[in-house]
């Protein structure tokens, strides 16, 4: 038993296990590609130049560079301060540290700042820390300033660009800040500045506190005739310089999301005025393409004088060019059956008398048709066979230097040497050169045709006459018979392919009537022109047939 599986077509017209045009479009509309690339393109710059803004790197080092010299300074005042006014014993060699007095000094200049100042003898220990009050009794008090009020969306907003900037100190390699670490009783060997300056060195540092900002930390040496007395260690823990930092990337990201939110749009826009035409131009190729006659046509876009109108009118006239070779082709095979259906319908009849006659003289007369009308379809399938191939033949032949006197004074020496009628070449030909870009057989196949044509139409005794001028940029040969001229109306109908309007003097099917539309197909494929038109004589008679060709010149 054979079972037969039968499959409904799809309802759009596209063949069986094709994506339909429709869903294909809707898919199109969705997820267009190039207004992704657009889009990601923009943004992707943008980002990268604000995030690169954004982290502030040498801003950042400005204001830190800016606060460690002033930093400095004060400590150096400091320094001075305490080596001319705390200092006790005579002699040089005695000379120490009042810490009583220098806790009072130091008092006195640390209230008109922020910084919190501590001071470190020769040996290393601490003896003042304006952090810690000293009440009666020698109880110490300790001072700490309040933090700033800060909202919950500031703070986030700080712990991300706090993590924007380890993110990206981690990715360049810079090494983040060192964590401030304080010991309940601190010492000089906790920090690497305050043994510079024991040694007699100022010395900078930058460490991170426990909120995130940087706490800036200078030491420098206590002086006296050279001699170091001990060190003070100021500390400032820079809410200023983040808070400095914070405005400028709350700047930038302002600035940044309005340069965002125009980016978007242009990138939009941009985007729908070249994919959204593009679409519109593939889908109506698409449906061109599967379509099998002319409902569908390529959208032009007349307004637009950029590229995307140049590509849709560049389209529509390629459509239009192809309907037209498709309507050529068409007309030409019709023409071509029609041309050939004659003589075998003459051969096929011929064949069928012959059959039934007995008569030798009957059907010699028979076989003799058969045989002209084997030679016609002969004629008539080459000349069919060169004229199709004749467009392909030229769209890949390599074009080079021709000179048409030189063409033209070798046909009329071929003319001479063969019976026919008399052919002569106006004279004086031009002294300079007439050469033309072409193919050269093909252009003596052009000349060759008209000259036999005219041949044909030339009455006994009638002359032919080739002339040639050259200009600048142009060519002009003129072929001119002495025959019964071209009808009235008929100039241009001549050059259309099998034109039978022949002399009546001459035998049927000597011509296949290719041979003008053949010419006007190489001079046109040259970028040339060719045209009949009749000769008249001084009373205004018909006097014959004149061809004209144009031809462009290398300069031209």
């Amino acid at each position: 038993m054979v079972s037969a599986i039968v499959t409904k077509p799809p309802e759009d017209g596209s063949r069986a296990g094709e994506e339909p045009a429709k869903a294909r479009d809707r898919r199109t509309r969705r997820s267009s590609s190039l207004t992704l690339r657009i889009l990601a393109i923009n943004i992707l710059a943008l980002a990268i130049l604000v995030g690169g803004v954004l982290y502030a790197g040498e801003y950042r080092k400005s204001l830190l560079t800016t606060e460690l010299s002033a930093l400095e300074t004060r400590a150096q005042v400091f320094a001075a301060a305490l080596a001319e006014g705390a200092v006790r014993g005579t002699a040089a060699r005695d000379e120490s540290l009042s810490p009583t007095v220098a806790r009072q000094m130091m008092r006195r200049l640390a209230e008109a700042s922020s910084t919190r100042a501590r001071v470190f003898d020769v040996t290393g220990s601490l003896i003042l820390d304006t952090r810690f009050m000293f009440g009666p009794g020698g109880v110490s008090v300790q001072v700490e300033d309040l933090p700033p009020l800060e909202t919950p969306a500031m703070t986030l907003f700080q712990r991300a660009l706090k993590s924007y900037d380890d993110a990206i100190s981690w990715v360049t390699g810079h090494i983040a800040a060192p964590a401030y670490n304080e010991n309940p009783i601190q010492q000089a060997t906790d920090y690497e500045e305050v043994l510079s300056a024991l040694d007699g060195f100022a010395s900078r540092s930058v460490r991170a506190s426990s909120g995130g900002d940087p706490m800036l930390t200078v030491a420098v040496p206590i002086q006296r005739y050279k001699q170091v007395l001990g060190a003070v260690m100021l500390t400032l823990e820079s809410h200023e310089l983040a808070q400095a930092l914070l405005e400028v990337r709350l700047g930038i990201l302002k600035v940044f999301g309005v340069a965002l939110g125009v980016t978007i749009l242009l990138s939009v826009y941009l985007a729908q005025t070249i994919a959204r035409p593009l679409r519109r131009l593939a889908a109506a190729a698409e449906r061109v393409g599967r379509g099998h006659h002319r409902q569908y046509a390529i959208p032009v876009f007349p307004r637009r004088r950029d590229e995307i109108g140049r590509l849709s009118r560049s389209l529509a006239d390629m459509t239009e060019a192809l309907w037209r070779r498709m309507d050529a082709i068409e007309r030409f095979a019709a023409d071509v059956a029609h041309e050939i259906k004659n003589p075998l319908t003459s051969v096929r009849s011929a064949v069928e008398t012959a059959a039934r006659v007995s008569d030798p003289e009957a059907q010699k007369r028979l076989m003799n048709i058969i045989h002209e009308d084997v030679s016609r379809l002969n004629r008539l399938i080459s000349d069919i066979s060169d004229a199709s191939r004749l467009d392909a033949e030229l769209s890949r032949a390599e074009t080079e230097p021709v000179d048409l006197r030189l063409m033209l004074e070798t046909l009329v020496s071929i003319h001479e040497a063969t019976e026919g009628p008399p052919l002569e070449l106006v004279k004086p030909l031009p002294t300079r050169s007439c050469i033309v870009p072409g193919v050269d057989h093909r252009l003596m196949q052009v000349f060759r045709n008209l000259i036999a044509n005219a041949a044909s139409f030339s009455p006994p005794g009638g002359r032919i006459t080739v002339s040639l001028a050259c200009e600048d940029k142009l060519v002009r040969a003129t072929v001119d018979d002495e025959g019964p001229g071209i009808p009235p109306g008929k100039e241009e109908a001549i050059f259309e392919r099998f034109y039978s309007e022949r002399p009546q003097t001459e035998k049927f099917g000597t011509h296949s009537g290719l041979g003008l539309s053949i010419s006007r197909q190489i001079v046109e494929a040259h970028g040339g022109r060719i045209a009949a038109a009749n000769r008249l004589d001084e009373a205004g008679n018909v006097a014959g047939a004149r061809f004209t060709v144009e031809l462009p010149t290398v300069a031209g």
